[in-house]
């Protein structure tokens, strides 16, 4: 009797480690895995319905302007062996400026191409990768900031030793706006003047346990801690170590934090989180309304003038 009570316990065990690692190989494709379309959340229609005519018609000119630009294709050799690939604007001129637009989840470089005239008016050149895993770069999984931060040291140095960059910004969005958070905690050469983080988020875990529990209505555990050991097994890092929280307190550079208040993505507290925890000079703007990286939609002309401000403090 005991031994059959053990088989049949040991057998349910079995199974259950079976479907989790079924589960985690589930989520690993839908979350990690390069390419996988998959709707990772819908804001109400509401949240981002306050964009005044002006603001459109600003956003609309700055869409236009980056679509009748024929940018250069750049290509870099990661750390990794993956060929990168990025486009650039070149101004026409010469300041020695530069920002670098990191994009977000399964976007590409040319979805922050409505930043790209602002910053051209303001003097500067522009740079717009594709991450490893996205676009036309290689790499069959998404690092979520962490090891794309470590190309993003690299994209400088190119600026810097190609064209002379002596005045560089960093500028990203939601998985983008990690991305520099998390470059802000490396060694960075003193060209990198400043960085600003639209919508980001504290850390792959909290964010990966928040959408389990609003997208799929599932608890975290063990779920997200078996689906992070797959993506170490398959892709080289862990949720836990991927923390924009713990590079932030490394940071020495000016930092702008931007977040809408009405944020069901990345929640805006994970805004919060970050400023309190970030080194160096910082500021927080959140913006009122304004739903997952919409509040330059939204706002277009204030964001603007609020970068510049931001700019203007950093290279004077």
């Amino acid at each position: 009797m005991q031994k059959r009570i053990l088989f049949i316990t040991g057998s349910i065990i079995g199974i259950l480690l079976i479907g989790l690692i079924f589960a985690g190989n589930y989520f690993y494709g839908q979350g990690v895995k390069r390419g996988t379309e998959i709707e990772i959340h819908k804001e109400a229609a509401t949240v981002n319905a306050i964009a005044s005519e002006e603001d459109q018609s600003r956003l609309a000119e700055a869409e236009a302007w980056y679509e009748k630009q024929d940018p250069e294709i750049w290509e870099m050799t990661s750390y990794d062996g993956l060929k990168l690939k990025a486009k650039y604007i070149q101004n026409e001129n010469a300041t020695g400026k530069a920002v670098i637009l990191a994009h977000g989840f399964r976007n590409t470089g040319d979805d922050m191409g409505k930043l790209a005239k602002f910053y051209y008016q303001e003097g500067f050149n522009i740079l717009l990768p594709d991450a490893r895993g996205h676009g036309e770069s290689e790499g069959n999984y998404i690092g979520y900031g962490w090891h794309e931060r470590l190309d993003y040291v690299d994209w400088i140095q190119l600026l810097i030793d190609e064209h002379g960059a002596t005045d560089i910004l960093l500028h990203g969005n939601s998985m983008g706006a990690a991305t520099v958070l998390m470059t802000s905690g490396e060694e960075l050469p003193d060209e990198v003047k400043g960085i600003i983080a639209d919508s980001g988020y504290s850390s792959v875990k909290a964010e990966l346990k928040h959408q389990l529990k609003n997208i799929y209505h599932l608890p975290s555990f063990p779920l997200l801690d078996i689906t992070s050991g797959i993506t170490k097994i398959r892709a080289g890092y862990t949720f836990e170590e991927a923390s924009a929280v713990k590079q932030v307190k490394k940071n020495t550079r000016p930092l702008f934090i931007i977040h809408g208040d009405a944020d069901d993505l990345v929640p805006t507290a994970m805004a919060h989180e970050l400023f309190d925890a970030a080194g160096g000079e910082k500021e927080l703007w959140i913006v009122p309304d304004a739903g997952h990286t919409k509040a330059f939609d939204n706002v277009t002309e204030q964001y603007e003038n609020r970068l510049k401000e931001f700019i203007d403090q950093v290279l004077s």
